[in-house]
């Protein structure tokens, strides 16, 4: 397939101007009194609400309970969204209509965007939020967030070292190595390996599964793994990009394998087909640790277990920004350096795991040395990741890096789902990227 026939692509001027006029417009609609944001109730207390997506793990950490009991004149209300997609979609609508959050999570896709010049004037400067320290972040993960004029408008909430999970059980049952060291063995050095070692796992599979959940996945760990990806100097370059060239051709050959179940991730067919343990791997950043839990039930535990993946990268993370037109920016500002904080970030890998961009965290008790009860079960987790996020180099990621990912997961489920040939479904990708992301 040639990608050098399809159309050139657009300049990001257009968007660029689109965002920034909708965050101006935002900075007018959060001055409405019933707009959804921060309010002081009739005894003085302030309520910050604060919006995030996925699982960021506060909750469930207690953290907010914390902060409150710590802070009793503030109120902390959590607006939960659970796919970022439909999250990025509703937040660009209140940006336009009003109604932020006093605290807004950002996805390392967005956050490109979210710093240019354009837009970085939308977000309060954290550097100087209280006990906020630079050296104590990872330093990839400070400069993602901080603008051309060095203010930093986002502070790391976690990062997304990758692994490979896999079920030891169905490994076994297809005559193939089950401890992490042997397994990682097995495709060390080359994502192409994964894939054949997905072959040789059909060979003999259980009835009912398939190597891997998806090829979404794999095409997503493919390109985090490369030096080079979306964009390369500013410029949007994937249909030259290598690290895009090699995801899109190892995605295919394992749909042409039948080495994927075809699941669209985060879906519900895709949660159920933990529990019904219909497949034997999964791409495995840190954050995908609660999803193997909570997905797979209590009967899967202990059958689950981590090895190192093919080659280091970083899939995911996310930051807490402030928007400058809230009620009470310095309240704000203030929860987030707490919540963001060694100790907090520490907490909340304990609980949900996910790994700490802060990493004063990974010399607190609980973090290198933990061990996960249920993957393993008792696998040095902490160790593994922590290793790994220290070790990540990242590519640059552009400002519509999230909305690329999703176009190209689009195409990979075109082939999984519906049929269509590689052709077919590059040129639909492409289609979509010339009409929505330009």
């Amino acid at each position: 397939m040639s990608r050098t026939s399809v159309p050139r692509v657009r300049t990001r001027s257009a968007v660029l101007a689109s965002a920034a006029l909708a965050f101006a417009l935002a900075l007018t609609g959060c001055s409405s009194s019933d707009d959804g944001s921060a309010s002081a109730s009739a005894d003085g207390k302030i309520t910050l609400t604060v919006g995030t997506f996925g699982t960021f793990g506060y909750k469930e950490a207690g953290l907010y309970d914390a902060y409150m009991k710590q802070n009793p004149g503030v109120i902390i209300k959590e607006n939960p969204t659970t796919v970022e997609g439909n999250y990025w979609t509703a937040l660009q609508t209140r940006l336009s209509g009003g109604g932020l959050d006093d605290v807004q999570a950002l996805e390392v896709g967005r956050i490109s965007l979210a710093t240019s010049e354009d837009l970085a004037d939308a977000f309060a400067d954290l550097s100087d939020a209280p006990g906020v320290d630079k050296k104590d972040y990872l330093p990839w993960k400070w400069d993602q967030a901080t603008t051309a004029d060095g203010r930093t408008i986002g502070l790391g909430t976690d990062v997304g070292p990758m692994a490979i999970c896999y079920r030891q059980d169905l490994f076994k049952a297809a005559g193939l190595p089950s401890d992490p060291e042997s397994v990682g063995r097995l495709w060390a050095g080359d994502w192409a390996k994964y894939v054949e070692v997905g072959k040789q796992y059909q060979a003999k599979a259980p009835k009912g599964t398939a190597f891997m959940d998806s090829a979404t996945g794999l095409f997503n760990a493919v390109v985090a793994s490369s030096p080079v990806q979306y964009y390369k100097d500013g410029k949007l370059a994937y249909k030259e990009s290598p690290g895009v060239k090699a995801a899109w051709d190892l995605a295919v050959k394992a749909v042409e394998g039948k080495t994927s179940q075809g699941l669209k991730m985060f879906d519900t067919p895709w949660q159920t087909a933990f529990a019904k343990s219909t497949f034997a791997t999964t791409v495995c950043p840190s954050w995908q640790q609660a999803n193997i839990q909570q997905f797979s039930g209590p009967g899967n535990k202990g059958k689950w277990n981590v090895a190192q993946p093919p080659a280091a990268g970083n899939w995911g993370g996310s930051f807490l920004a402030v928007p400058a037109s809230g009620k009470h920016v310095d309240e704000a500002k203030k929860l987030v350096a707490w919540l963001t904080a060694p100790e907090q970030q520490a907490k909340v890998f304990q609980k949900v795991g996910n790994i700490p961009a802060n990493q004063a965290a990974y010399d607190l008790p609980g973090v290198v040395d933990y061990k996960n009860p249920y993957i393993g079960p008792d696998a040095a987790t902490g160790l593994i990741f922590s290793t790994a996020a220290k070790a990540i180099k990242p590519a640059e990621t552009g400002p519509r890096a999230g909305d690329l990912t999703g176009a190209f997961s689009t195409g990979v489920l075109l082939m999984e789902q519906n049929g269509k040939s590689p052709e077919e479904a590059w040129n639909a990708t492409v289609r979509q990227i010339d009409s929505t992301i330009q």
